[in-house]
């Protein structure tokens, strides 16, 4: 774990050009025109619709596709599962594809959960017409009693396997989180006020009123799979449209702020000459870090436990940052002005 959150935060020294996908986008503009061109985008290139279930191609089809399981390809992963060695049917990880579910009455076969889910947007999501209830981005192969489980709660932090939490809510596991908030993220920016993610999280506003801070947070706690890339290049595929976040997770953070994810393009959060004399004293702390900021900068500072899950910010004003309470352990220290960053390593003892 320590080594990936090393990857996540330090693997930005190569340059990846940006998708043609995304060419037409000017990311030098301000975080609302950003979202508000790539919702452009994911709309325009929409080109097609397919029904929730029919006798030619359909949803069904195409997740037998984009979910298919990397190694198998007679299954399918299903959403919220995470053990296909028990005796529990309802926590599988897998199932044959063929075992899908037609019916009322769906135990021990899988169905489709429409992560947001189909209440909770105003108006509601449909599926007897194509439309943003019949948007493969938002549908994933689940197990159907777990699907009744989840029925419509929102979303809510916890850790280990999907559950409902104690408020009530709905947590999708670890292995799920960073897709389920990709997710979302993508539902609001292609039918906006349609599907807003403050209606379908239990959750703090820190860092925007728009965006919940779970699905930030699940960002970059959970980075992008290669399940996930396989069903956006093959839904895309069907449907025309990309999920920008599966592509390029930092481009949430370009947009809401908050936890700073990676950028798979390494072309934004690359460090610029004016961190250069930025360093932080002692590396090995007790109950505060000293940092050098001879510019007089107006910095933020992000701190991240050894799980990649952010513990502490602030902005830096008195250069001095208070960590008396953190637990004992190595911590990644971020300092961002606007949208770039120098990353330092540090241990609380």
């Amino acid at each position: 774990m320590y080594f990936r959150l090393l990857i996540l935060l330090f693997a930005y020294s190569t340059y990846a050009q940006i998708p043609s996908y995304y060419s037409s986008i000017d990311f030098s503009q301000s975080n609302s025109d950003i979202k508000n061109q790539l919702a452009s985008l994911i709309t325009a290139t929409h080109v097609e619709d397919f029904p929730y279930t029919s006798n030619n191609t359909d949803t069904w089809d195409i997740l037998k596709l984009s979910d298919e399981v990397l190694s198998s390809p007679v299954d399918v992963y299903l959403v919220y599962g995470s053990d296909d060695s028990n005796s529990i049917i309802v926590d599988d990880y897998t199932r044959a594809k063929s075992l899908s579910c037609h019916q009322s009455g769906c135990s021990g076969l899988w169905n489709r959960e429409h992560v947001f889910a189909r209440s909770l947007a105003n108006p509601p999501l449909v599926t007897d017409v194509e439309g943003s209830g019949t948007d493969v981005h938002n549908l994933k192969p689940c197990d159907g009693d777990m699907n009744s489980i989840r029925s419509n709660r929102v979303f809510e932090d916890s850790f280990g396997v999907a559950s409902i939490t104690q408020n009530g809510s709905w947590f999708p596991g670890d292995e799920w989180k960073g897709d389920v908030a990709r997710i979302v993220m993508y539902m609001y920016l292609r039918y906006n006020n349609q599907c807003l993610p403050n209606t379908i999280a239990n959750s703090n506003n820190t860092y925007n009123v728009d965006m919940p801070d779970i699905f930030l947070q699940w960002n970059v706690e959970d980075p992008v799979s290669p399940l996930e890339i396989q069903r956006n290049n093959i839904i895309a595929s069907f449907q025309g449209n990309r999920n920008p976040f599966i592509d390029n997770p930092y481009l949430a953070s370009l947009i809401w702020g908050g936890p700073i994810a990676q950028d798979t393009w390494n072309t934004f959060s690359t460090v610029d000459n004016f961190f250069s004399n930025i360093t932080i004293v002692p590396t090995f702390a007790d109950d505060s870090i000293s940092v050098s900021n001879a510019d007089n900068l107006i910095l933020y500072y992000y701190i991240y436990n050894i799980s990649g899950r952010l513990v502490q910010l602030d902005s830096l004003e008195n250069k001095v940052i208070d960590i008396s309470n953190l637990s004992d352990g190595i911590y990644i220290l971020a300092i961002h002005k606007n949208h770039k960053r120098k990353v330092f390593k540090f241990y609380k003892k």
